[in-house]
């Protein structure tokens, strides 16, 4: 895929707002390209996103565990994991990317577009996710860890664990532990719209039995709500 005078004005300004320059100019670009996008223009050989996704998650996981684990050294692994799902989920992945105006660099296809794609979170989380992966690719472990540093992190270094985001689906997975019933199952049961208005209908089984469910417009919403009513029904958990 060729990259336009206009589209590398594009990117050069992203470069700058994260304050590091990559080798290659196609990772930045790929990083940025969303599905729709590449669905659309097939015939350009144009690639999405996804495959960056999947690394940048790993390495967020990684990054994100070490600077909990020197932070909180008395913590117990329960807790160091529900501190990282609550940094490392949709919303604060959106707001880090956001705070980076990452929407503006997104290219999305014309009808995600139109529906406001741009500032959906969960393409914003993901975004973030590829650019993380592209970074490691194109440069070093130490410059990923710096650019986390400098945004994903620094957004939570000074918030107490007691006002993290609820990752009710990490907690539910504690207190399923803790009862001796972590044989957790989430079932996609329906989807609903079309491709740039998707709804996802979640079935949350325990032990083959149902114990929640959950609708939204991702399915991590939507397991997050099915965690959250199960979380309020069966164990009965209080705190929101």
């Amino acid at each position: 895929m060729k990259i336009s005078k206009q589209r590398q004005d594009e990117l050069t300004k992203f470069q700058n707002s994260i304050k590091y320059n990559f080798k290659s100019q196609f990772l930045i670009n790929k990083a940025l390209t969303h599905s729709s996008y590449a669905n659309e223009h097939k015939d350009e050989n144009v690639k999405d996103n996804e495959r960056l996704e999947f690394l940048g998650d790993a390495i967020l996981d990684l990054i994100v565990s070490e600077y909990l684990f020197k932070k909180y050294p008395e913590a117990h692994e329960g807790d160091l994991s529900k501190y990282r799902a609550s940094i490392v989920c949709e919303s604060g992945l959106a707001k880090a990317g956001r705070d980076l105006n990452i929407g503006d660099y997104i290219l999305l296809g014309k009808g995600e577009k139109m529906s406001g794609g741009n500032d959906r979170s969960s393409i914003i989380a993901d975004a973030f996710e590829a650019v993380t992966g592209a970074m490691f690719m194109d440069s070093s472990f130490e410059d990923v860890r710096i650019f986390l540093a400098n945004t994903l992190i620094e957004s939570v270094r000074y918030t107490t664990t007691d006002k993290l985001y609820q990752d009710y689906k990490t907690i539910l997975q504690v207190e399923a532990q803790k009862n001796n019933k972590n044989v957790l199952v989430y079932d996609i049961v329906e989807e609903k719209g079309p491709d740039h208005d998707k709804e996802f209908v979640v079935e949350l089984k325990q032990n083959g039995e149902v114990i929640g469910s959950g609708s939204g417009k991702t399915k991590r919403e939507a397991e997050q709500i099915a965690a959250h009513m199960a979380l309020k029904n069966v164990y009965k958990y209080t705190k929101e």
